[in-house]
């Protein structure tokens, strides 16, 4: 992989909260969700990241790359950068 988003970057941006408001338990207890599984398993951990995705889509944001590795270095994506070759997110679809 050498693009992808950070969802703790994604986060503070879209809600405008410090970086020291973007730990996982964090994110999730200010959404009013609770951590489901784990904690420190890379499986729940990864679950509970895609809940907020998903919260995040639901309250309007768009998740854009922002993050890449170039010559082994850490990279920031400008969010003006657009995306390449994805199509935009779509918001779930449920059933009723």
């Amino acid at each position: 992989a050498k693009k992808w988003i950070n969802i703790r970057k994604s986060y503070g941006n879209f809600y405008k909260v410090p970086r020291n408001q973007t730990k996982l338990t964090i994110m999730l207890e200010k959404l009013g969700m609770n951590y489901d599984g784990r904690p420190h398993s890379g499986l729940d951990d990864s679950k509970n990241i895609a809940r907020i995705a998903v919260r995040m889509l639901q309250d309007g944001c768009e998740l854009r790359v922002n993050e890449r590795m170039h010559a082994g270095q850490l990279m920031t994506v400008s969010s003006s950068t657009p995306l390449e070759g994805a199509p935009a997110p779509q918001m779930p679809r449920y059933r009723n």
